[in-house]
């Protein structure tokens, strides 16, 4: 696609102040002038808006919709363009930023606006969990626990998630789950069953971290009951992109999955937590969703990347974790 032959359409999430009225449309404005890339700016303005404004657009032939905010705002736009013609950006301005990252799109907004004028565009797929769709994960149990608390937080990041998973743990009980994977039926008493469509919750901790958003399939991960000597090992390890090597874990890949459970509860998707019943079922849709991405990233970068996230997390985070 030629980018002069196209106007985004920027959907900006201003009910949590992430879409600042000022600074990130000017911001935006000014780099799309630059550029020469005509620019419609919509504000939410309430929950839900975000699907509204991109189905408005769609129907006005939309060719390329920016998402500006969080994990929900992204989520809102892009199941909402389900296998559209049009192209998703993302400029994410949330606290996970679970999809962004996946992609490797930039936290930086001129480098991630500037994804649109590159013309690298990846097919992925999504994932459907009871009729609502999700992109990165999907989880119940002892995950779907800390993303209730979490949500409620009011400052968020690595830390605040750290510190509330071991806080849950203390409480947090594991549950037995029916599992009927491709067919193939599974029991298990489990800390969290989680679905991965993607390698990461957000905030770049891996719990699936050899899942691909591109192959069809999703990657189930089982957290077996854990003692409290194993969460420092757990927590290591989930942000190292390692958690499949831990004895308590289990792993396997599926296209389709049931989850059957004693009682209703919550369940996460990318993040949220959603009330969900006793049976849960969940399907990749493969192919479905088409985002402005960088090229291809090379092994050198990616190990650079994560040797600076794990050097960042551990040198200014760990002294505050149990404050």
């Amino acid at each position: 696609m030629n980018h002069q032959s196209f106007t985004i359409q920027a959907i900006i999430n201003s009910i949590s102040g992430v879409g600042s009225k000022r600074k990130i449309p000017k911001m935006l404005d000014m780099l799309c002038e630059k550029a020469g890339i005509p620019l419609k700016i919509h504000f939410t303005e309430y929950a839900g808006h975000a699907s509204e404004l991109t189905q408005h657009a769609l129907d006005e032939g939309a060719s390329c919709i920016l998402a500006v905010g969080g994990d929900g705002t992204v989520n809102e736009v892009a199941r909402t363009m389900l296998y559209s013609d049009a192209i998703l950006g993302i400029l994410p301005r949330g606290s996970g930023n679970g999809l962004a990252r996946e992609l490797h799109i930039p936290m930086d907004v001129k480098k991630a606006v500037e994804l649109l004028t590159k013309n690298h565009i990846s097919t992925i797929d999504a994932c459907k969990a009871n009729n609502r769709i999700f992109f990165c994960t999907c989880g119940v149990g002892f995950d779907a626990a800390v993303s209730k608390k979490f949500a409620s937080q009011k400052h968020r990041g690595s830390i605040t998630y750290l510190r509330n998973t071991i806080e849950e743990y203390l409480s947090y009980k594991p549950e037995p789950y029916e599992l009927l994977i491709d067919g193939r039926q599974i029991n298990e008493k489990a800390f969290l069953v989680a679905c991965g469509n993607a390698s990461q919750y957000g905030n770049n901790a891996y719990i699936a971290p050899h899942a691909n958003i591109q192959d069809g399939e999703m990657d189930v991960t089982i957290l077996a009951p854990f003692t409290p000597l194993d969460i420092a090992p757990l927590a290591i390890q989930l942000f190292t992109r390692q958690i499949d090597k831990n004895s308590k874990i289990r792993t396997m890949k599926a296209r389709h999955m049931t989850i059957v459970r004693q009682q209703p509860g919550i369940m996460h998707l990318d993040g949220e937590p959603v009330e969900a019943g006793e049976r849960i079922e969940i399907e990749v849709l493969p192919a479905a969703l088409k985002v402005f991405t960088p090229d291809e990233v090379t092994f050198t970068q990616e190990v650079q990347h994560l040797f600076g996230q794990v050097t960042r997390f551990f040198d200014k985070n760990m002294p505050y974790i149990f404050k």
